[in-house]
């Protein structure tokens, strides 16, 4: 088998084979296939596309491509979550605790961020000695004891992915639906979980633009997850502006806190409360949607969701304390508010711009290398639809210098105030 006849096969729409696949997977990985010739094949890809049950195998391939978490020995059925990404997404750390404190195993393995904000596992580390990095043997043992662990990748996950996307994102074929597809599932299917919910963000702040496209993708990933079978659903919701109020790192802990004790934003607790109903659902704890909303809310109501939550942070090290006092996380130097320029209603509110002012405090990065500023971020007064008046504070800018004249005008240029706005829409789509 020659790696130009793939490439050729793809390139003139045919489906590849199994063998085909795995020739070019073992091929890249070992590194007995040259970038050269799996960027065409990328190409070929991007243009062709794949059927579903390409997307399987090439999925499926990846997988197996390294280690694979084996959970059996933990009893229950194992959930988690998974999302497309967005400005202000913390959803999983107040999330994960709620689904655990229900008696539902979730072992989530998260990710950093790389652009407008930190990730999951950034923010986290916010709290002082968090350790994100336990062994798979710690990690398995905490899922079991506590019902709860939030982790980065243990031992060596989907290595042909970790190499295909290094490509991708040289080669301008990231927005390949059976890539993305493959990359997000590869991992997910190699992390042992039963049961998957997965929130595919739509709007302009989201790397699906259009609700056409967000929905393309869920029912891709949906379709992966339900090939192996695992129990498998997507939620569509909206990134036209950030989700909750906070964006940087510290920062988004603190509204995580104040989401487990039931004085969250609306938007962002309605958005895991949708998920959380889900996830509950395909774990069996309920029969239906509002049988497993009651319970999620019953336990904020009841403090064992924030408990959870302390039980998570005793358990990988960190200080518990922060729950009741915030401020023993990095706190910035200078709290900076920024006016509103007239009279009127938000009109406009740009995801990715704001995101892209916190990674400029410091909250974010722009290269792999570039160490976070936990302490910095925005913290927003005012939401898309919301009425203003001149010289009114639309958010605070958390900032460790004064000299931020530059990041003012990005967000004046990215907040718009109009005569009249509608809220946006949060959850656009349910794709079963």
């Amino acid at each position: 088998m020659r790696m130009v006849d793939i490439i050729d096969h793809k390139r003139q729409g045919g489906a590849l084979t199994a063998e085909e696949i795995q020739f070019f997977i073992d091929g890249y990985t070992d590194g007995t296939i040259p970038d050269y010739q799996a960027s065409a094949l990328l190409m070929a890809i991007y243009f062709n596309d794949m059927t579903d049950d390409e997307r399987a195998l090439l999925t499926m391939t990846m997988m197996r491509s390294g280690d694979q978490l084996d959970l059996s020995m933990i009893d229950g059925i194992k959930v988690d979550k998974h999302s497309t990404g967005g400005v202000g997404d913390k959803t999983s750390i107040p999330l994960a605790p709620m689904i655990a404190a229900l008696g539902i195993p979730i072992p989530m393995i998260s990710g950093r961020g790389l652009g407008h904000t930190g990730g999951t596992l950034d923010k986290l580390e916010a709290i002082p000695n968090f350790n994100i990095s336990l062994t798979e043997e710690a990690f398995k043992k905490q899922v079991a004891e506590i019902k709860l662990a939030i982790i980065g990748a243990t031992g060596n996950i989907a290595p042909a992915d970790k190499k295909i996307y290094a490509l991708r994102d040289v080669t301008d074929t990231v927005d390949s639906i059976p890539l993305i597809a493959g990359s997000i599932m590869s991992k997910k299917i190699a992390s042992g979980t039963d049961a998957l919910v997965l929130d595919v963000k739509t709007g302009s702040g989201a790397f699906m633009k259009t609700e056409e496209d967000a929905k393309e993708l869920a029912q891709a990933l949906v379709n992966i997850g339900r090939s192996v079978g695992m129990q498998c659903m997507a939620v569509i919701s909206d990134m036209n502006q950030p989700l909750g109020n906070a964006i940087g790192n510290a920062l988004e802990i603190e509204e995580s806190i104040a989401i487990l004790k039931g004085e969250g934003p609306a938007d962002i607790t309605e958005l895991i409360l949708t998920l959380g109903s889900q996830m509950v659902v395909l774990a069996g704890k309920a029969s239906t949607l509002d049988e497993a909303r009651q319970l999620l809310q019953g336990v904020i109501d009841d403090g064992r969701a924030l408990e959870a939550f302390r039980q998570m942070i005793i358990y990988q090290g960190g200080d518990p304390a922060v729950i009741e006092n915030p401020k023993l996380m990095p706190q910035a130097q200078y709290q900076i508010e920024l006016p509103a320029k007239e009279n009127g209603y938000v009109t406009e509110m740009t995801a990715n711009e704001m995101g892209i002012a916190s990674m400029l405090l410091g909250g974010g990065r722009q290269a792999k290398t570039d160490e976070i500023d936990y302490a910095v971020g925005l913290v927003l007064h005012k939401k898309i639809g919301d009425p203003v008046q001149k010289g009114e504070s639309l958010l605070t800018i958390y900032s460790n210098r004064e000299d931020i004249e530059a990041i003012k005008d990005l967000l004046y240029d990215n907040i718009k105030i109009g005569p009249k706005a509608q809220k946006v829409t949060l959850i656009h789509a349910l794709i079963q």
